[in-house]
């Protein structure tokens, strides 16, 4: 009979391992059954090469796919149409500025800012170029030219052609980007540039906004114009009235009183109280006379005396007509003077007012005769020779460079998501 085998101490009973044995010290800690089963643990299966290879195959198509769908499809999208479909279109520009008759004064303000907005010309400027862009030059361009036909000829493409019918809405939008309009407020120039599928309309469309714009110009100087001579006219209405006013309280005044001038009045009276004066002074010396040799009762000398009180009474009688307060307002020349004075002084003022007023009329009169604002054109609109937009290989450029960034920040993005999860 064989000897039962040996327990070691490293085995198990039945020669069988211990779970920490068999798998390792990797497994150790690990919980062991308490009826000394086995634990079946199964190694974690890594990638072959042939596998690791398949999912890095995978990766990649997706993310050279995206980048064929993102960048280069758009961009050869892009070249066929900037290179082989998009029409040729021609640019005339022109420039001009607006010049005032009147020396321009220079305000503190427009010095140190170095701007000429805060001006009347740099206002008109500006009104100029909004006109530009707005539907009235689209309505008046439409009495001369016809735009839905200049801008879809069958030389356009169908990307840049007006698409008929079209409404004035429409018209408008595709106008502003036909037709630039700036306003350089450093110098005071506006600067034009319209663009058109032909050389010919090109000039012509130039040619008919810088008229459009001298029109415009030479009706805001007009109103100017217009409104500082009815300013004017209204001025001098206002004055006129006032003077009429004036005249006419004067005249009730004088019709009131009886008397034409209180001044000439006063000083006539003030005359005649004088000679009264250097008669009762005669009259009296020659009384003092007569009463050295003859008696009281002497019939010159009583004749004298009453010719002395008479002198005396209609002294005071004159010189009452001027300060005496005892008397009605009316007697009074004192009194009367205050209120002829008052309504004199408010027509020499009303007088003075009416001739400033017709002054300043003929002044209006004369600028209403020449031209305030007018156009200054240095640089003419002219025939374009070659075309200028669009410009190709820059706009190819700029979609290759735009598609790359909006790719590269979503393949980022991908990642970013991937590596949080």
């Amino acid at each position: 009979m064989a000897p039962p085998p040996t327990a070691t101490p490293d085995r198990a009973p039945g020669g069988w391992a211990t779970p920490s044995q068999e798998l390792g010290p990797s497994t150790a800690g690990l919980p062991v059954p308490s009826d000394g089963g086995q634990i079946a643990i199964l190694p974690a299966r890594r990638p072959t090469g042939a596998d690791a290879v398949t999912g890095h195959r995978r990766r990649f198509p997706r993310r050279l796919l995206s980048f064929v769908v993102v960048v280069l499809i758009p961009v050869t999208l892009a070249g066929a149409y900037y290179f082989f479909i998009a029409s040729d279109q021609y640019i005339a520009e022109f420039r001009f500025a607006l010049r005032s008759v009147e020396p321009a004064r220079n305000e503190a303000s427009a010095i140190f800012q170095g701007s000429t907005t805060s001006s009347p010309i740099g206002v008109d400027s500006y009104a100029i170029a909004q006109y530009l862009g707005s539907r009235d030059i689209i309505d008046d361009l439409g009495k001369t030219l016809d735009l839905r036909e200049m801008f879809s000829r069958p030389e356009a493409d169908w990307v840049a052609r007006l698409q008929l019918p079209i409404s004035i809405e429409e018209l408008v939008r595709y106008w502003k980007n036909q037709v630039d309009a700036f306003f350089d407020a450093t110098n005071g120039t506006i600067v034009v540039r319209a663009r058109a599928f032909t050389p010919d309309d090109a000039l012509k469309l130039a040619q008919g906004i810088f008229a459009s714009s001298e029109r415009l110009v030479n009706d805001l100087s007009a109103r100017a114009r217009r409104d500082t001579l009815r300013n004017s006219e209204k001025e001098v209405r206002r004055a006129e009235r006032r003077l009429k006013t004036a005249l006419a309280r004067l005249n009730e005044f004088r019709d009131r009183e009886g008397i034409i001038d209180p001044r000439k009045t006063a000083d006539a009276t003030q005359a005649l109280a004088g000679r009264i004066r250097d008669e009762l002074v005669r009259a009296d010396t020659e009384l003092a006379t007569l009463k050295h040799y003859m008696r009281a009762e002497a019939p010159s000398v009583k004749m004298l005396e009453a010719r002395i009180q008479s002198l005396r009474d209609q002294l005071g009688s004159v010189e009452s007509e001027v300060t005496n307060k005892e008397r009605s307002r009316s007697e009074v020349l004192s009194r009367v003077m205050g209120s002829y004075e008052r309504l004199e002084s408010e027509r020499t003022f009303a007088e003075k007012a009416y001739q400033h007023a017709l002054e300043a009329l003929d002044r209006s009169r004369m600028n209403a005769d020449r031209q305030q604002v007018y156009i200054a054109s240095f640089v003419q609109p002219s025939l374009p020779e070659e075309s200028l937009y669009p410009r190709r290989l820059r706009s190819v450029v700029i979609a290759l460079f735009l598609c790359t960034i909006v790719w590269a920040i979503g393949a980022f993005t991908v990642q970013t998501v991937r590596e949080h999860l």
